[in-house]
């Protein structure tokens, strides 16, 4: 039965995809922008096209890994060079500080749709993303943004079945989210922060946490990754390796939350 309703529900997107006549995918090369981007390319053909916002709040790996990501799937690609830093209110980091990231994204998502003479800009929010405090879900409203996947009612577990299905590189790949996410609200956003988180997670990633997000509190490093691996990131020499690497970044005291990898977990209480 789950099966089939994944199948409805594949059957649905691709409806939804066929309306258009040509279609702009905001594709960070994660899993929902690509199976999105796949899924859109099935149908449409050159007639699509995918943009890919690059600046120093994404991480330097997954720049990469989109721009071989859209190469794998054959898809016509756009790097666009986000100015998220020039704006002082997004700097500033209140609880809306996505809101200005997205709204400058998608607005110019949309000149490049305008040059491409391509009328509709898609995004892929799924359902789950409703679950956690999104303001940038508000600047896809405001702007125009096509949302299929929440359209067709999909999950990112049932994408990630259908990129699967699909055979695509990134079915299994991590969550993402901008590095912005790992400084707390009311914490001026810098380029050296940004720039710390980044190094940081690289050291979990080649050390074999590819899921974490490492929170900055100041001269606080906040570990986060999975209950599992607690045993063999707090085992010796690895630690100690950690933390020495972690301090020459620029971190006094790196903690690890007992909680684990929380999505969102910066939103709880305005924190």
């Amino acid at each position: 039965m789950k099966n089939r309703l994944l199948q409805e529900k594949r059957d649905c997107l691709l409806r939804i995809l066929e309306r258009y006549a040509g279609l702009v995918v905001a594709f960070s090369g994660g899993v929902d922008s690509t199976c999105l981007a796949a899924a859109a390319h099935r149908v449409l053909g050159e007639k699509v096209l995918c943009v890919t916002a690059v600046s120093p709040i994404h991480p330097a790996r997954e720049r990469s890994a989109a721009v071989q990501t859209a190469e794998a799937i054959g898809v016509r690609h756009v790097v666009l060079s986000a100015r998220e830093l020039e704006d002082p209110d997004f700097l500033a980091n209140q609880r809306g500080r996505c809101y200005i990231c997205k709204k400058h994204l998608f607005e110019e998502i949309w000149k490049i749709a305008g040059e491409h003479g391509i009328e509709t800009v898609v995004d892929g929010t799924n359902t789950d993303d409703l679950s956690d405090y999104r303001p940038g879900l508000k600047a896809a409203s405001e702007l125009g943004i096509v949302l299929p996947f929440l359209e067709a009612g999909l999950s990112k577990t049932e994408i990630r079945h259908l990129s699967r299905q699909m055979h695509l590189p990134t079915w299994n790949r991590p969550s993402m989210a901008c590095l912005a996410t790992r400084i707390p609200y009311e914490t001026p956003i810098t380029r050296q922060i940004l720039e710390m988180v980044d190094k940081a997670e690289e050291i979990l990633a080649a050390c074999g946490f590819p899921v974490c997000r490492v929170r900055y509190h100041g001269p606080v490093a906040r570990i986060e990754v999975d209950p599992a691996g607690f045993r063999q990131l707090m085992s010796d020499p690895l630690r100690r390796t950690i933390v020495e690497k972690f301090r020459d970044i620029g971190f006094l005291h790196i903690s690890l939350d007992m909680e684990g990898y929380v999505r969102g977990s910066m939103n709880r209480n305005g924190a």
